[in-house]
């Protein structure tokens, strides 16, 4: 596979899914970042949605992450997805329920004020308890790593930061849930998926947010950034 651009955003989580597929292949490829404030002309001609990633490959766009993921692993040796049909699409589910849990993590740090964000913190964690039986670890299927960890790597990724701000008691209580969670981030193709810096962006882009998190995490870092 040659001629792949992937376009993508310094944070955005889902990029990291196709970046993950790229780094477990050793896929050559490029990538330019971009400023979604201040989209580029060329950028909105491409993308359908307006929004990241974007992948350009044989003359031709693919955008939406997991349709980008989903192309990589198929067009390339191997699989990150399980042989057998029924196990392939239950990993798909909660591929599909990872989804839904980064927009639970996008209303936790959008909350205005401490009663929506006690709310959306046990969602939150309400998600994480109802995919903890299902893993059997210490991948999500056991020994191998597949699609569906990458998923839930850029998760637990928020987590971290989470965590430096103050405990919300985020995560199961589940000794496999955290053995599932180390195993996940001390992958390299995890660890290396967000380009340099990313913790500092983060807690700089949670530092500007005008939400209960944004205040929690100003005081975490002593800053008087003003809120958006």
């Amino acid at each position: 596979m040659t001629d792949l651009h992937l376009i993508s955003h310094h944070l955005c989580p889902y990029v990291q899914r196709a970046v993950i597929v790229l780094s477990e292949k050793a896929i050559p490829h490029r990538r330019t970042y971009i400023d979604l404030a201040d989209k580029p002309e060329w950028f909105r001609s491409l993308s359908p949605l307006g929004r990241v990633p974007v992948l350009e490959t044989g003359g031709r766009v693919l955008f939406e992450s997991q349709v980008i993921a989903e192309y990589l692993d198929e067009t390339t040796p191997g699989s990150l997805h399980p042989a057998d049909p029924l196990e392939r699409a239950r990993h798909r589910a909660w591929i599909a329920f990872g989804s839904e849990t980064l927009a639970a993590i996008g209303k936790l740090y959008g909350a205005p004020d401490e009663a929506a964000f006690a709310a959306a913190a046990r969602d939150l964690r309400t998600r994480l308890e109802r995919i903890a039986p299902e893993v059997a670890g210490p991948f999500f299927a056991g020994e191998t790593f597949r699609l569906v960890d990458g998923v839930w790597g850029t998760i637990f990724r928020y987590f971290e930061t989470f965590e430096a701000i103050g405990d919300f008691g985020l995560m199961p209580e589940a000794s496999h849930m955290a053995v599932w969670r180390a195993a996940v981030m001390a992958r390299a193709s995890v660890r290396e998926a967000p380009p340099e810096g990313y913790p500092a962006r983060l807690m700089e882009f949670l530092c500007a947010r005008h939400s209960h998190l944004g205040g929690l995490a100003r005081a975490a870092c002593g800053t008087a950034a003003k809120p958006l």
